[in-house]
């Protein structure tokens, strides 16, 4: 059952990682999902947060359902999701994601393609989306991921060159000023994994 999360700050992060997989699900296999967004938070992020983790079936109504508990009762400011986001008959993710929105944010789809794509050509198979749920309080953002660890940690933090400078975005650059913009906690990281943009006058004086 669902329940408010209480904040041990301010400006602590909730993140809702959701992984979808019918056998994962089912004990079948062992879920990667969460524990790959989970590590790769906790090198990313610098600023508190903590997570509320959901292992559910490739089910429209539960996923929908799922996302926004995690936004109206959970509290979450940010959700990501893994699996579900291919052609196959029981791929529903994006569109159960999109029932749960109610504005679309395309940018965070075409980018993840645009650096996937960098390492296999069946990227353009997947149909992730990105929307933000806003309700009369608050409002929170929810990306769908890959499935895989290696594909999730390439589209958040983007391509390097061979001496670490970044050549092509990953969609967490982004994140931070998004959920700035919706109104919720100020997000820092750690810049050798994913800086975080911000124009010069929404950062945030560490003095």
């Amino acid at each position: 059952m669902t329940q408010k999360i209480n904040r041990s700050h301010p400006d602590e992060l909730i993140v809702g990682l959701v992984s979808i997989s019918d056998r994962a699900s089912t004990g079948t296999y062992d879920d990667q999902g969460i524990p790959a967004l989970r590590t790769w938070l906790g090198k990313a992020l610098t600023s508190p947060w903590q997570s509320v983790d959901r292992l559910i079936p490739d089910d429209q109504p539960t996923i929908t359902q799922t996302l926004i508990d995690l936004v109206d009762i959970a509290g979450c400011d940010l959700v990501l999701t893994t699996g579900g986001t291919g052609p196959a008959r029981r791929d529903v993710t994006p569109e159960a994601t999109l029932a749960a929105g109610t504005k679309e944010m395309p940018g965070f789809g075409e980018q993840m393609r645009q650096v996937s794509l960098h390492f296999v050509p069946t990227a353009i198979l997947s149909r992730q989306v990105a929307v933000i749920r806003e309700t009369p309080s608050r409002a929170a953002l929810i990306i769908n991921l890959p499935g895989q660890p290696r594909a999730i940690q390439e589209t958040l933090e983007g391509l390097r060159g061979d001496d670490g400078s970044v050549t092509v975005n990953g969609i967490f650059a982004a994140v931070p000023y998004c959920i700035d913009l919706i109104g919720g906690p100020y997000m820092e990281t750690d810049e050798s994994v994913v800086k975080a943009w911000r124009p010069k006058h929404a950062i945030r004086s560490k003095g």
